[in-house]
């Protein structure tokens, strides 16, 4: 998908580019196909998912 030069970092490093945004639904596209999601999970163009990864009030207490 992603056809720009330099090309984007591989899916696992960060620093792709948002292709679509949509900040109201909560979701953005990269141009490496994969959705993330505004509470940090992500959908990938391979079809695998990393899940939402928030530091909750429990884990800063700690």
């Amino acid at each position: 998908m992603c056809s720009h030069q330099p090309s984007c970092p591989s899916s696992d490093a960060t620093g792709q580019h948002v292709v679509s945004a949509h900040p109201e639904q909560g979701w953005s596209l990269l141009c490496d196909g994969a959705i993330v999601f505004d509470d940090t999970g992500e959908l990938r163009a391979d079809g695998s998912v990393v899940a939402p990864h928030r530091v909750t009030h429990l884990a800063m207490a700690a």
